[in-house]
Protein backbone atom coordinates (compact mmCIF):
# COMPACT_ATOMS: atom_id res chain seq x y z
CA UNK A 1 0.00 0.00 0.00
CA UNK A 2 2.88 2.14 1.03
CA UNK A 3 4.04 1.94 -2.86
CA UNK A 4 0.97 3.80 -4.60
CA UNK A 5 1.56 6.82 -5.65
CA UNK A 6 -0.94 8.96 -3.15
CA UNK A 7 -0.29 5.90 -0.22
CA UNK A 8 -4.04 5.30 -0.80
CA UNK A 9 -3.81 1.53 -1.32
CA UNK A 10 -6.31 -0.90 1.70
CA UNK A 11 -6.28 -4.20 2.58
CA UNK A 12 -9.19 -5.74 3.92
CA UNK A 13 -7.62 -9.49 5.83
CA UNK A 14 -9.58 -12.18 6.93
CA UNK A 15 -8.20 -14.99 9.17
CA UNK A 16 -11.64 -17.17 8.95
CA UNK A 17 -10.53 -20.05 10.76
CA UNK A 18 -8.82 -17.51 13.38
CA UNK A 19 -11.88 -15.81 12.89
CA UNK A 20 -9.76 -12.65 12.86
CA UNK A 21 -10.23 -9.89 10.35
CA UNK A 22 -7.88 -6.72 10.22
CA UNK A 23 -7.46 -3.79 7.85
CA UNK A 24 -4.29 -2.32 6.87
CA UNK A 25 -4.37 1.11 5.25
CA UNK A 26 -1.22 3.70 3.45
CA UNK A 27 -0.41 6.45 5.15
CA UNK A 28 -2.18 8.49 2.90
CA UNK A 29 -5.22 7.64 3.38
CA UNK A 30 -4.96 7.52 7.45
CA UNK A 31 -3.48 11.03 7.23
CA UNK A 32 -7.48 11.90 6.29
CA UNK A 33 -9.88 9.84 7.61
CA UNK A 34 -11.64 10.40 10.63
CA UNK A 35 -9.13 8.09 13.48
CA UNK A 36 -12.61 6.20 14.23
CA UNK A 37 -12.80 5.52 10.17
CA UNK A 38 -11.61 2.22 10.25
CA UNK A 39 -13.09 1.24 13.93
CA UNK A 40 -16.75 1.87 12.16
CA UNK A 41 -16.01 -0.23 9.13
CA UNK A 42 -15.12 -3.18 11.23
CA UNK A 43 -18.12 -2.88 13.26
CA UNK A 44 -19.99 -2.59 10.07
CA UNK A 45 -18.75 -6.18 9.22
CA UNK A 46 -18.73 -7.71 12.58
CA UNK A 47 -21.99 -6.81 13.21
CA UNK A 48 -23.02 -8.88 9.98
CA UNK A 49 -20.52 -11.94 10.58
CA UNK A 50 -22.52 -12.25 13.75
CA UNK A 51 -26.04 -12.59 12.22
CA UNK A 52 -23.99 -15.60 9.83
CA UNK A 53 -24.34 -12.74 6.47
CA UNK A 54 -20.12 -13.08 5.73
CA UNK A 55 -20.27 -12.56 2.00
CA UNK A 56 -22.48 -9.29 2.66
CA UNK A 57 -20.84 -8.07 6.01
CA UNK A 58 -17.78 -8.08 3.73
CA UNK A 59 -19.44 -6.35 0.83
CA UNK A 60 -20.63 -4.00 3.36
CA UNK A 61 -17.09 -2.75 4.46
CA UNK A 62 -16.01 -2.28 0.96
CA UNK A 63 -18.49 -0.22 -0.36
CA UNK A 64 -19.17 1.86 3.22
CA UNK A 65 -14.92 2.57 2.91
CA UNK A 66 -14.88 2.90 -0.82
CA UNK A 67 -17.41 5.32 -1.01
CA UNK A 68 -16.60 7.33 1.65
CA UNK A 69 -12.55 7.38 0.41
CA UNK A 70 -14.01 8.67 -3.03
CA UNK A 71 -14.66 12.06 -0.87
CA UNK A 72 -11.10 12.25 -0.78
CA UNK A 73 -9.57 10.50 -3.35
CA UNK A 74 -12.26 10.63 -6.03
CA UNK A 75 -11.88 8.71 -9.27
CA UNK A 76 -9.50 10.57 -12.01
CA UNK A 77 -9.67 10.04 -15.90
CA UNK A 78 -6.48 8.39 -16.13
CA UNK A 79 -6.89 6.40 -13.05
CA UNK A 80 -5.22 2.96 -13.15
CA UNK A 81 -5.38 -0.06 -10.52
CA UNK A 82 -1.22 0.26 -8.58
CA UNK A 83 -2.33 -2.84 -6.78
CA UNK A 84 -3.70 -6.37 -7.60
CA UNK A 85 -7.86 -6.67 -6.42
CA UNK A 86 -6.78 -10.32 -6.56
CA UNK A 87 -8.57 -11.92 -3.42
CA UNK A 88 -5.73 -14.43 -2.09
CA UNK A 89 -6.65 -17.66 -0.33
CA UNK A 90 -4.18 -19.40 2.05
Amino acid sequence: MHKTAEKNGVLFYLAVEDKKLAIWAGEGINARVPIDFWKEIVDLIISEFKQGHFSEGLIAGVEKAGNALGEFFPRQEDDVDELSNEISKG
